[in-house]
């Protein structure tokens, strides 16, 4: 089994395939497109299939797979948990000599063997080629349902009205999606609130939940955004109670003591108050972005050393934000540790230093890092078998808040 930290840092990742190569690998898209983004990029895929699964794979993401000239067939997978992962899958090299699509995404292909699917409307009819409607999923790999959990059980599995068997069931996946000409399927987005991002499912009201039982809290809305690359981060809206006001920094620290990771929102922003449509609903199209807000809140200070200009200029290349403050915390920001890779592996790059990618998470202000890659050169001490350590979660964690 290859371990968190040698999957997550393209230099250790590279390394490993040097001494196991491996013929197959099945990776989410984000984590491999930021694996890929750096000089270890090519030596990243396997010998004769690349499997992309866990969320929506663009078609830019398999140009550049194609440009680093691997010889492995990319095949594109799709399947909930509760349908015991996969479901349909569909070959890239094949359907690229076949079809000319129009597809916003990679199509997620065919259902696999014993496996039906349907696309069906609002009252369970099935929907034309074309039209946008939920996916179901029925067939072998369908499981039980939730344990200890009857209600959701029932408005999850229904009973497959289009099979004799009247034990069948399917299983209402919240994905909405259409029939493409050739009958491939296209994945097109969420009928809820669930989200995923970087593979991992997450359900905003849970976070909202959890924020509003702080005693500082009034009410919370939790939105997943979308920046100009596709990638998603989570941003939590916050208004105060008239008794207490708690920092982006409190909050995330509580945060943090009730959900994993992968949960935290990237960015969390105080408002007077949350704006409104005119039916008295919280209006999620008005919500500011952060970014406005908190350069607003905060004053910008300016990188102050030559060190700090090559850090801010890199961590504005990954999150493709301006401007970078001397004081700013990657994490803040949205980086995570996808994008904390690639800029250890630019900085590797750019300065031929062996950089740990826990550095990051330790000291992730732009001043603190850029002081950490001084003494690093000053000591000269780096060397490639020695530097590079695990991330524990503790160190992730203090990196995050």
């Amino acid at each position: 089994m290859m371990s968190y930290e040698v999957a997550t840092d393209s230099l250790r990742f590279a390394r490993y395939l040097e001494q196991h190569p491996v013929d197959v690998l099945k990776i989410v898209p984000s984590h491999l497109s930021a694996l890929i983004n750096s000089v270890e990029g090519k030596q990243i895929l396997p010998r004769r299939y690349l499997i992309l699964g866990g969320e929506k794979l663009s078609w830019e993401l398999v140009e550049k797979i194609h440009g680093l000239g691997g010889s492995c067939e990319i095949v594109n997978h799709y399947g909930p948990t509760e349908t015991t992962v996969g479901s349909l899958t569909l070959k890239l090299n094949e359907y690229a000599l076949k079809n000319n699509t129009n597809s916003h995404s990679v199509p997620l292909g065919r259902p696999i063997a014993n496996t039906q699917v349907y696309i069906l409307d609002q009252h369970l009819q099935p929907v034309p080629i074309g039209v946008v409607g939920e996916l179901y999923v029925s067939g072998m790999g369908v499981t039980a349902g939730y344990l200890n959990q009857p209600e959701r059980t029932a408005e999850r599995f229904l009973t497959n009205p289009f099979v004799e068997d009247s034990q069948s069931k399917m299983y209402r996946t919240g994905d909405l999606a259409r029939y493409l000409p050739g009958g491939e399927i296209e994945f097109l987005g969420r009928g809820d609130d669930q989200v995923k991002i970087r593979g991992f499912r997450i359900e905003l009201g849970e976070i909202e939940s959890v924020l509003s039982q702080h005693p500082a809290v009034k009410q919370a809305v939790v939105l997943a955004q979308e920046d100009e690359r596709g990638d998603k981060r989570l941003v939590a809206y916050v208004v105060s109670s008239r008794e207490k006001t708690a920092s982006p920094e409190e909050l995330r620290a509580y945060l943090e003591q009730h959900l994993p990771d992968y949960m935290i929102p990237a960015a969390l922003v105080n408002l007077a108050k949350l704006p409104l449509t005119a039916n008295g609903k919280i209006d999620r199209q008005a919500l500011p972005a952060p970014d406005e807000v908190q350069s607003q809140q905060k004053p910008y200070l300016a990188p102050r050393t030559t060190m700090e200009e090559i850090v801010a200029n890199i961590w504005a290349e990954v999150l493709h934000r301006q401007p970078i403050s001397a004081d700013d915390n990657f994490f803040h920001l949205g980086g995570h540790s996808l994008l904390a890779t690639q800029v250890i592996s630019r900085l590797r790059q750019q300065l031929k230093i062996e950089l740990p990618l826990r550095t990051l998470f330790e000291k992730p202000t732009v001043s603190e890092l850029a002081d950490a890659i001084d003494a690093a050169k000053d000591s000269n001490t780096e060397n490639a078998d020695s530097a590079i350590v695990p991330v524990s979660r503790e160190v992730y964690r203090a990196g995050r808040s």
